[in-house]
């Protein structure tokens, strides 16, 4: 973890050139001579960049394959529609709520510096633990198996595809995105631009086809769309936790606030543009879907646009599966992309090791911040029982979100002169924190088991800094070695600290 440095180090592990008093080593080349060009990361996320992170990276494969869960718990079409409907302005009174705090506080690192700011480094400590840990890991395992399987599809249709082919094939993405990630920021960020314009296209395709259904009056499945017999009151805040997680995603622009141009414009723009996007597309798409499939048909598939496109496509159907691995793509794109930043923001700020807050010398990207998960990640998806995982790395997920949004609030009244360039009245990060809560509350009810994991290991943050962070006084020899190990990395992987 957080290591401090030897003095009098060895030159010579650095090919001559003294290490800074620091322990890392300074932004010149291996023979000591002219000084390189400034180190750090760029401005280089435009408006048009960050609309695409943020579709990008909430349209992954939930809406092309699973949309069941909604009209699972609701018992009826209308009331699904609505709950698409009410998800997505939630989602957008939290997403405003990050725009506030984003062009409040312009650093990178998004639900982590906020709480840092809001409540102090411990608490802050604990929710970075726990996305190290379990909730990033996870998540990033989940998609990339989706990846994997629909990449595969097209493959080895009508057969089933191999499991073990699929987790390789997830594990050939998700290093392929690492790499990517670590090498250009620049080409990461048009490649998110290029998967956000893929999967719009696939939702274009869909919707097109719903639309000229409705056109030829195929609406029986909107009759009586809320029967009252129908309609699960009990189910709704199950619901509601599904949809809420189908909109996830709408935060990682504030991950990476620092490398957004002009962000007091671009933040909350962004921000609105795509919600508004994404809210019409998943509405439309699930429109789509029901003039094709009655309720019992959707229930019943387990991939609702392959079904779809099957039903109406024909030969071109077999298009769909590689629309949703694209789909997918993009979202390991996006957040691998963002969640690197949480990762360097919190080494800059003391709490994970240094190394990961040090920059590229020539390519200027967070690579060990890029590469942290990866270790984690082929874990996960090597492991069967990845899904329970997925069920409290949500609820740790909509914990920490809370309780960044209910920072908002506190700051407001702690620190009242604070520059905020963009503020949302007060009711709508009240309406969101009130609603993560809920639904973490009701995850307390429904799933104690995965929940009660979830905090046990949130709460394994509390030795770990105690261990890493709170002991001071660390023997010598512990010391001489990570400052050893961490010039080696430093060596190895050709980082320096970014340039102020």
């Amino acid at each position: 973890m957080p290591q401090r440095s030897a003095a009098g180090a060895d030159a010579s592990a650095n090919g001559g050139v003294p290490p800074r008093t620091d322990g890392t080593v300074p932004c010149e080349d291996r023979n000591g001579s002219a000084p390189q060009p400034k180190v750090q990361l760029k401005k280089k996320v435009t408006l048009l960049r960050g609309i695409s992170m943020i579709i990008g990276t909430i349209i992954g494969a939930g809406i092309f394959i699973s949309p069941k869960g909604i009209l699972k718990h609701t018992g009826s079409v209308g009331m699904s529609l609505l709950v698409w409907c009410a998800c997505g302005v939630l989602s957008l009174f939290g997403a405003l709520s990050y725009a506030e705090l984003g062009t409040s506080v312009k650093k990178s690192g998004g639900h982590y510096i906020y709480i840092l700011e809001a409540f102090g480094p411990k608490i802050a400590f604990m929710m970075i633990w726990a996305e190290l840990m379990a909730i990033r890991p996870a998540a990033a395992a989940v998609i990339s198996l989706a990846f994997g399987r629909y990449i595969l599809e097209p493959f080895f249709t009508p057969c089933r595809v191999p499991e073990l082919a699929v987790k390789f094939a997830t594990s050939l993405g998700m290093t392929s995105i690492m790499y990517l990630n670590s090498m250009s920021v620049t080409w990461s960020a048009r490649l998110q631009v290029l998967m956000t314009f893929c999967k719009l296209t696939a939702i274009s395709l869909i919707i097109v086809q719903g639309v000229i259904q409705l056109f030829r009056g195929e609406t029986q499945n909107f009759e009586d769309a809320f029967k009252v017999d129908s309609v699960q009151l009990m189910g709704l805040p199950l619901a509601f936790y599904s949809g809420m997680y189908a909109y996830a995603g709408w935060f990682y622009l504030n991950f990476v606030v620092e490398e957004v141009n002009n962000p007091e414009r671009t933040v909350p723009l962004a921000i609105c543009i795509s919600m508004a996007i994404v809210t019409c597309c998943y509405v439309m798409t699930n429109v789509a879907y029901y003039t094709v499939m009655s309720v019992d048909e959707l229930l019943a598939s387990d991939a609702v646009a392959v079904t779809f496109a099957e039903k109406l496509m024909g030969n071109f159907a077999v298009v769909v599966p590689v629309l949703v691995a694209l789909s997918c793509y993009g979202s390991m794109n996006g957040g691998m992309f963002a969640v690197s930043r949480a990762f360097y923001a919190a080494s800059r700020e003391g709490h994970l090791p240094k190394i990961l807050s040090m920059v590229h010398i020539r390519r200027h990207t967070p690579l060990p911040a890029v590469f942290v998960l990866c270790p984690m990640m082929i874990l996960l998806i090597f492991t069967s029982d990845i899904y329970s995982l997925l069920n409290f790395m949500s609820f740790l997920r909509w914990f920490f979100i809370g309780l960044t949004v209910v920072g908002l609030i506190y700051l407001r009244y702690t620190r009242p002169k604070m520059h905020r360039p963009f503020k949302v009245p007060i009711f709508i990060p009240a309406t969101f924190s009130f609603t993560c809560f809920f639904m973490v509350f009701f995850s307390l009810y429904s799933d104690p088991l995965n929940t009660g994991i979830g905090f046990a290991i949130t709460l394994t943050g509390i030795p770990a800094y105690c261990l890493f962070i709170g002991f001071k006084k660390r023997p010598r020899w512990l010391q001489k070695i990570s400052d050893s190990i961490n010039r080696s990395l430093q060596i190895i992987l050709e980082v320096v600290p970014p340039d102020s």
